[in-house]
């Protein structure tokens, strides 16, 4: 199969498309193949092995995963011995190490089924950056409706998921992106937008109960200021830094320092794409409520450009990799026996999207499956 594969750390220079063997799949993994890859910061600074912390869990001379990507969405090959829910020929989405292929294996806890009304193409555009703007303003955030949200970066890859979904739970939405982006970010749910280059959002008079900052280029005591007496401040994103823990490691390290001091919360996210979630998202796309932006398709041997292009942060919205063409194995490996589909099983126990998402399934403890 075709791959994008590096040997060594650096920038997208390194990257090369060359024929390697079909990965196979273990007990709880499923074999992709794979119609399409999206592209977000993380794995720009796996590509770059920067922060150099990285290095010490994905190898520090070179990459112990050579294959590169994590966003997929494609169809299940096969599966293997453990893993239920899921058969050949199952749309899928997910992430995990390895999509820029034409065949990736996937952790089933990591996986879901593609939501019905998205192409192969959008539908890898969701996994990290949905969950990532999911997790930050529901698990960090702890975002009510009614609430006021201020969503630092409104325009890119999880800014755009995140005013959607502040929008979906009625929250009041204020989106910080530049100019050019600004009639989108109003089109996707902001009431206000705030063009950065223009106005410091930080140092008016209002005041917001949740912060998302996608960005990472504000000093945190001004954003601090920004803040309700309660309210809260969540990085999910940080340029610039030292080589060794970079600016978000850094940027989390003094705001949870910053929070000894106030009532006003400051934190950092590390996102985790997982099932429970990427279901979650699902039911919302399927009812229409959210809806993955994509600024520009790439084909797999342009996976270089594609990274480049995202890193330069101009997209509004996501940049996606399609993987088209990919010959089929020459036999399936087998399959275990199969119980109910992940779709049947949500449906069982998710509620499907109503009217109103701070309404149904918004149970305080956590969104659930809502609408």
């Amino acid at each position: 199969m075709k791959a994008i594969v590096q040997d060594g750390y650096g920038s997208p220079d390194v990257l090369e498309l060359r024929e390697i063997d079909i990965p196979t799949p273990g007990d709880d993994q499923l074999l992709v193949r794979v119609h399409a890859a999206g592209v977000d910061p993380g794995v720009w600074h796996l590509m770059a092995g920067e922060p150099y912390m990285i290095r010490l869990g994905m190898g520090f001379r070179g990459p112990k995963e050579p294959v590169k990507g994590m966003d997929v969405a494609g169809t299940v090959e096969a599966v293997g011995k453990d893993v239920t829910g899921f058969k050949p020929g199952d749309e899928v989405y997910g992430a995990d190490l390895g999509a820029y292929a034409e065949y990736a294996c996937v952790s089933a806890g990591r996986c879901a089924p593609k939501p019905a009304n998205l192409s192969f193409e959008q539908a890898a555009a969701v996994p990290v950056s949905g969950c990532t703007a999911l997790q930050g303003l529901r698990d960090k955030g702890r975002l009510r409706p009614g609430q006021k949200v201020l969503v630092i970066g409104a325009g890119g890859g999880v800014g755009t998921f995140a005013v959607q979904l502040a929008a979906a739970i009625g929250a009041d939405v204020t989106g910080v992106c530049s100019a050019a982006k600004a009639d989108l970010v109003r089109s996707i749910g902001a009431s206000e937008v705030i063009d950065y280059a223009r106005e410091d959002f930080v140092h008016g008079e209002r005041r917001y109960d949740v912060i998302l900052d996608t960005a990472g280029n504000r000093p945190l005591t001004a954003m601090r200021r920004a803040l309700t007496p309660a309210g809260r401040l969540v990085i999910v994103g940080g340029e610039g830094g030292g080589r060794w823990t970079g600016g978000f490691l850094e940027r989390m390290a003094r705001a949870s320092a910053l929070s000894l001091f106030a009532g006003r919360k400051l934190m950092g996210l590390s996102a985790k794409v997982n099932q429970k979630d990427l279901l979650i998202l699902q039911n919302l796309i399927e009812a229409g409520k959210v809806t993955p932006i994509i600024d520009r398709t790439y084909p797999l041997g342009e996976a270089a450009a594609a990274i480049r292009y995202m890193h330069e942060g101009r997209a509004r919205g996501k940049v996606v990799i399609t993987v088209y063409g990919a010959p089929r194995p020459a036999r399936s490996r087998s399959l275990p026996s199969r119980r109910r589909s992940l779709s049947e099983r949500a449906a069982g126990h998710l509620p499907r999207a109503t009217a109103s998402w701070g309404v149904a399934g918004w149970d305080g403890a956590g969104w659930a499956a809502a609408g």
